[in-house]
């Protein structure tokens, strides 16, 4: 599994978010949660949102 950095503060004010996604990419990131990339489909949209915002702007 790829290493996940702890936000504490982060993770004690996760909001729910419901998301509809097209088949191809929900297969694709339980493709990665099969191979220990990410824990579960939670982690794995979270974690590419932030890395976008990261590209983005520099910041998270």
């Amino acid at each position: 599994m790829k290493d996940i950095v702890s936000e504490p503060e982060i993770e004690n004010d996760l909001q729910p978010l419901s998301v509809k996604m097209p088949r191809h990419i929900v297969e694709k990131i339980d493709e990665l949660i099969r191979k220990n990339e990410y824990p579960n489909r939670s982690e794995a949209i979270r974690i590419a949102i932030r890395d976008r915002f990261k590209q983005m702007n520099g910041k998270y």
